[in-house]
């Protein structure tokens, strides 16, 4: 992992087409704002997380189906 230090309206650039902003920083909150294709999807990674866990949970669910299905 890289760690960088970044101040208010600094930035930081990802394979030459994502930006990433520090839009404003309180207390022990920081504003990130992301500049990305529209082909680059972005989550929160608790949200990546989720839907992770349902992507395997569904995965699950269909091959059971599909193997009661051939039964």
């Amino acid at each position: 992992m890289l760690a960088l230090t970044r101040k208010k309206d600094e930035s930081i650039v990802i394979n030459g087409d994502i930006e990433i902003t520090i839009m404003e920083i309180k207390g022990d909150h920081v504003k990130v704002g992301i500049k990305a294709p529209k082909k680059v999807p972005i989550y929160r990674k608790e949200i990546f997380d989720q839907i992770q866990e349902e992507n395997k949970e569904a995965m699950n669910t269909a091959a059971v189906k599909n193997l009661n299905d051939l039964l």
